[in-house]
């Protein structure tokens, strides 16, 4: 079972950048597509980005475009977003969780019976 750990959140100015993991405790993460989601307060967890199981292929929210970079690294079990150009609308609380399917145009939703972390939280100012 995936047992997953966000970090690398913070409060920063607006157009600044921050990188955050996502690390799994469990033995079968490259096994997984991943992705990163986010939620502010009062609404509903969105997707924000994802990554096939390899690395070879991701998936980018439109509000990440041009901005945002996922990554993985198999074997040290991490997943990354290198967000850039920080805007105050991109102030949630980010999550990772493990997707069905990732294409270059779709991906799916976290897998039924995901248990969420606690996530890490991102606080642009204006």
């Amino acid at each position: 079972q995936v047992q997953l750990v966000e970090s690398g959140g913070g409060s920063v100015q607006a157009g600044g950048s921050l990188r955050l993991s996502c690390t799994d405790s469990g033995l079968t993460f490259g096994d997984y597509a991943m992705g990163w989601f986010r939620q502010s307060p009062g609404k509903e967890r969105d997707w924000v980005s994802c990554i096939n199981w390899n690395g070879e292929i991701t998936w980018y929210a439109d509000s990440a475009k041009g901005r945002f970079t996922v990554s993985r690294d198999n074997a040290k079990h991490t997943l990354y977003l290198q967000m850039n150009n920080l805007k105050p609308e991109d102030t949630a609380l980010y999550y990772c969780a493990p997707v069905g399917q990732v294409t270059s145009w779709y991906c799916s939703d976290a897998l039924p019976g995901n248990s969420w972390g606690q996530g890490t939280q991102v606080t642009v100012a204006s």
